[in-house]
């Protein structure tokens, strides 16, 4: 069964036709910035362009290509937790895309980050299918 995202307010499922339906809230905030938000910089920046892309555009090849240059342009600078997901997103994306080849080199790339319990859990909630990361983000204690 699908469902929402954390912090979602919408979702889409296509059939084997190619034809969508798009579930949306009720109650989804009317300040919504379908655009990207203006205020973010850097890989934040990119992370929410990567979710504009999957979630409103259904463009996983484009989100995952913006993820990919995006974590070689901006993950040096990037706070941990954003660079976090934005390799959970790039596993995720990898395996929708059938790119599973990449896998291994996203997965170890997340297990060698420090990340606290929360940020794990921020993490987690921020793909669809927590399942998929979870062997890289296991506690290191």
């Amino acid at each position: 069964m699908a469902g929402y995202r954390a912090g979602a307010s919408r979702f889409s499922i296509v059939d084997p036709s190619g034809n969508s339906i798009v579930f949306i809230q009720r109650d989804e905030p009317k300040d919504l910035e379908y655009g990207g938000s203006t205020e973010l910089q850097g890989l934040a920046r990119v992370l929410d362009n990567a979710r504009i892309l999957r979630e409103f555009k259904m463009d996983d090849r484009a989100a995952y290509r913006a993820l990919d240059s995006g974590m070689r342009r901006r993950a040096d600078d990037a706070p941990v937790v954003e660079q976090a997901m934005a390799l959970a997103a790039l596993i995720e994306l990898s395996v929708a895309l059938e790119k599973a080849e990449r896998v291994p080199e996203w997965g170890a790339r997340l297990q060698a980050l420090t990340l606290t319990e929360p940020e794990r859990a921020q993490v987690k909630s921020f793909v669809a299918d927590p399942a998929l990361i979870t062997p890289w983000l296991a506690d290191p204690t």
